[in-house]
């Protein structure tokens, strides 16, 4: 798979961007800027290109005024078109510019240049008649460091999007989460709560985590993870230190708060001496409620154990819903093991038996067999004189590194993952 690189625009690249520039100018009539003012631009205001090997593969320049920002350059060289590479660096460039205080991108398109399906993907509303096209930074300047301080990010708008399979999963949180959450106002108008907290509950490496990204992502929502860890390091205490993190978070508009392995600090209570974390589980009880109050923010919770959190913990008015992440269908595999897969070498794979082979794996447990199918095809090239193995790992290699991968979920976890779904589950 051919990647690439975003990176700030250098003196250097003016000859790829001169390049860029005669493809550009060959499809309109009259560019929206001049190239003596794009090239200003690169020197004074924001610009990042992509870069594919040695290759200028795409120019982005960005101009400030006030809290608004105009693209005045947006190409990406032909050969590369339709791979993600523009709304890539719409990414890259919003994110420099957020921290300058810039609310909003705009971007005035030709009417011969194709970006506009990019610029919609990339969340930019088309303003009729004028082919005008304006986004809202989803996060304002003051808010950056604050989110900086608390150790959360903004992630990529494709995470969703890159999710392979897991159809069910992913309808299921689309409808009850980032529908309602994505649009209060109508769901209002239909009586419809959006959720503010839920569980995801699970085997280990199913991608519970992932999930909980991809909802940020999705929302466009800052996301935060807490980790219980390291608030237990402060002097004050994990009770404390938990207390104040999600008082800071109070300062975000929206905020998708996640805690992995939440049963560290909301396991059962009870038993003569009470347990270490008994107070941290209590404060955690206490904290809940306050962070429902307000809208605009959701708190993702996810366990492998879920039968060892504290039943208050889960008890209706808390968590809107617990919804189980299982193991991924077919459908789930085969996107799984095309992403660890060299484009080069899919042609020449049997997917079906890879998908057959690997059924009872986790996510986690079909990257690692791919990852070491790849190393062991590496091996063989490099020490291989007459370079069989050149072409890349094949499917022997794949199967092998598959049968020697032992699968995280055992039968016994399997079927205890079941019975939860029927006594714990809310969907």
């Amino acid at each position: 798979m051919t990647t690439w690189r975003i990176r700030d625009f250098q003196p250097n690249d003016l000859d790829g961007f001169l390049r860029l520039w005669e493809q550009y100018v060959a499809q309109v009539d009259v560019p929206v800027y001049a190239l003596n003012e794009v090239i200003a631009s690169t020197r004074a205001d924001t610009a990042v290109v992509a870069v594919i090997g040695d290759e200028i593969a795409g120019v982005t320049v960005a101009r400030a005024a006030h809290e608004q920002a105009w693209i005045v350059f947006l190409a990406v060289a032909e050969k590369w078109r339709r791979r993600g590479i523009s709304r890539a660096m719409l990414g890259a460039i919003e994110q420099r510019l957020a921290s300058q205080g810039i609310s909003r991108m705009s971007i005035l398109v030709p009417d011969e240049i194709e970006h506009v399906a990019s610029l919609s993907r990339a969340g930019f509303a088309d303003q009729r008649h004028l082919r005008y096209f304006e986004r809202t930074i989803p996060i304002r300047q003051e808010e950056i460091l604050l989110l900086r301080e608390l150790g959360g990010r903004m992630l990529g708008r494709d995470r969703w999007d890159a999710i392979g399979g897991m159809t069910r999963e992913k309808e299921l949180l689309e409808r009850r989460l980032v529908l309602p959450l994505g649009d209060p106002a109508t769901a209002e108008r239909f009586g419809v709560v959006p959720p503010r907290a839920i569980v995801l509950f699970g085997p280990p490496g199913t991608g519970k985590t992932t999930f909980a990204k991809a909802i940020a992502s999705r929302l466009e929502w800052p996301f935060i993870e807490v980790f219980p860890s390291r608030l237990a390091a402060s002097p004050r205490g994990l009770a404390g230190e938990l207390r104040e993190a999600f008082e800071k978070i109070d300062g975000l508009d929206h905020a998708v708060v996640f805690i992995d392995e939440v049963e560290e600090i909301a396991s059962r209570r009870g038993g003569e001496p009470p347990s270490p974390t008994q107070a941290v589980t209590n404060e955690l009880l206490k904290v809940i409620p306050s962070f429902r109050e307000k809208p605009g923010r959701l708190l993702i919770c996810a366990t492998n154990f879920i039968r060892a959190l504290d039943p208050a913990f889960l008890r209706h008015g808390r968590f809107d819903y617990v919804i189980p992440i299982g193991l991924p269908d077919d459908e789930a595999r085969r996107a799984i093991w095309l992403t660890f897969i060299p484009e080069a070498c899919r042609d020449q794979l049997d997917l079906d038996v890879l998908v057959h082979a690997s059924e009872g794996f986790s996510p986690a447990d079909i990257e690692y067999a791919a990852r070491g199918a790849s190393q062991a095809a590496f091996e063989r090239a490099v020490t291989d004189d007459a370079g069989s193995a050149a072409r890349g790992p094949e499917l022997e290699d794949y199967l092998t590194a598959t049968s020697q991968t032992r699968a995280t979920v055992s039968s016994d976890v399997a079927r205890e993952f079941e019975d939860d779904i029927m006594s714990l589950a809310r969907v």
